[in-house]
C-alpha cells in the first residue's frame, strides 16, 4: 500500500492506494489499483467539492487528464471539522504509475481554490521500477 497527503487552505487530502490483483490480467497488459482518498476539512470556512482533475502517468511515461464534477456522483460539502471518503480505481496498461491532482473547492464566501491531491504509487507487488 502506498499512501499521500496534502493539506491547502485547512483542507487535508489523505490517499492510500493498493494493487487489485482480482481486477487485473497482467498477462494482458491490464492492472487495476484501487485507491481510498478521505477529504479532512480542517479549516475554519464549510466548503463544497465542485470538480476533479487528475494526472494519472504510467510506467511507460504516458500522462492521461481527467476531468468531471464532483468524486463518485457526489460534490460533497464539509463543515469545519468534517471528513468526506470514498474510494474508486484506476486502470492502467502498467505495473506501475503515479497520479495526482485537484480538487476545485468552493467556500460559503464565493471563493474558488484548488485543494491539492499529493502524488501517490500505483504498483503492482515486487515490481522493480
Amino acid at each position: 500500500m502506498f499512501t499521500s497527503e496534502a493539506l491547502t487552505r485547512g483542507i487535508r487530502v489523505h490517499v492510500l492506494s493498493q494493487f487489485a490483483p482480482g481486477n487485473s490480467q497482467p498477462s494482458n497488459n491490464q492492472w487495476r489499483f484501487v485507491y481510498t482518498v478521505t477529504i479532512t476539512n480542517e479549516g475554519a470556512e464549510t466548503v463544497q467539492l465542485l470538480t476533479r482533475h487528475w494526472l494519472i502517468t504510467d510506467g511507460s511515461g504516458r500522462v492521461e487528464e481527467v476531468r468531471g464534477p464532483g468524486v463518485v456522483g457526489k460534490q460533497p460539502t464539509l463543515k469545519p471539522g468534517e471528513s468526506f471518503q470514498y474510494t474508486s480505481s484506476c486502470p492502467l496498461t502498467t505495473p506501475f504509475g503515479i497520479m495526482e491532482g485537484t480538487y476545485q473547492m468552493l467556500t460559503d464566501d464565493g471563493d474558488r481554490f484548488d485543494a491539492r491531491i499529493a502524488p501517490f504509487t500505483l504498483s503492482e507487488p515486487y515490481t522493480v521500477h
